[in-house]
């Protein structure tokens, strides 16, 4: 179900036990070779595939454009809320739902900048109610949901998200090749390990000039057609452990 296209009636009727996601991405750089609606884009087309398995048994919003993005700011064409305003944005969206009676919430986001944002708000939120032991309220980024593409296709060199990367690039590639740039002369920019266990805070320029972290030049459309199904299976089977959630209990 789609919130945009139902009456407040036919949400009101909704059984308060479905959960509702919330799509969450950005409008941002992705390189010299990508459009800036790339995560928008991206995680629509896992949010497709996943409605179309799931049906009725979830409400989603629309996706929401803006994202924590300041970190790309150097780069025209990134548009962005500043993490405290997207913070309490994402916290007011959850009072909404929450308000209107739904018990399990999802923030399903598809951008790096929103991860720490989005969790922070489902954390703040179960303070804020506290006193409630009927409450779901979840953060998930659609590419840490276990999935291995890797192994799905052993051509597939990179193991985890980068940015404007071989996993991005070949999923516009699939998409909407159209808009994807030349790709001959981009040279590959080592994700690097900076003071890991540590978190760095950093912007994107201190990484990359040219705005792509990883070797895009390895993508191809075939590729994006894994990772879109090896995605949006990922989001289907953790929707289902939120659809099967008992109420109450700590495990899902």
């Amino acid at each position: 179900m789609r919130l945009q296209e139902m009456s407040w009636p036919a949400v009101a009727a909704v059984s308060k036990d479905v959960p509702v996601v919330v799509p969450i991405a950005a409008v941002e750089q992705h390189g010299r070779h990508l459009p800036v609606f790339t995560d928008s884009m991206l995680l629509g087309e896992v949010v497709r595939r996943a409605a179309e398995s799931l049906k009725a048994r979830v409400i989603w919003t629309p996706l929401l454009w803006v994202g924590n993005s300041h970190h790309h700011l150097e780069f025209p064409g990134t548009l962005s809320a500043a993490p405290r305003t997207y913070l309490d944005l994402l916290g007011d969206l959850i009072d909404n739902l929450v308000g209107h009676g739904f018990h399990r919430v999802v923030l399903l986001n598809g951008h790096g900048g929103n991860i720490v944002p989005s969790q922070q708000a489902v954390f703040e939120a179960r303070q804020r109610y506290r006193q409630r032991d009927d409450l779901l309220l979840l953060a998930a980024t659609y590419w840490l949901l276990g999935g291995q593409p890797h192994q799905a296709d052993p051509s597939i060199a990179q193991q985890r998200m980068a940015h404007a990367c071989e996993w991005e690039t070949s999923m516009i590639l699939h998409l909407a090749p159209s808009l994807v740039g030349d790709l001959s002369a981009i040279e590959p920019v080592a994700p690097g390990a900076a003071f890991e266990p540590a978190t760095r805070g950093w912007i994107t320029r201190e990484r990359s000039v040219h705005g792509h972290i990883g070797d895009p030049r390895r993508a191809t459309a075939e590729k994006g057609q894994t990772l879109f199904r090896v995605f949006s299976q990922d989001v289907v089977s953790f929707l289902e452990r939120v659809i099967g959630w008992d109420g109450r209990s700590w495990e899902g």
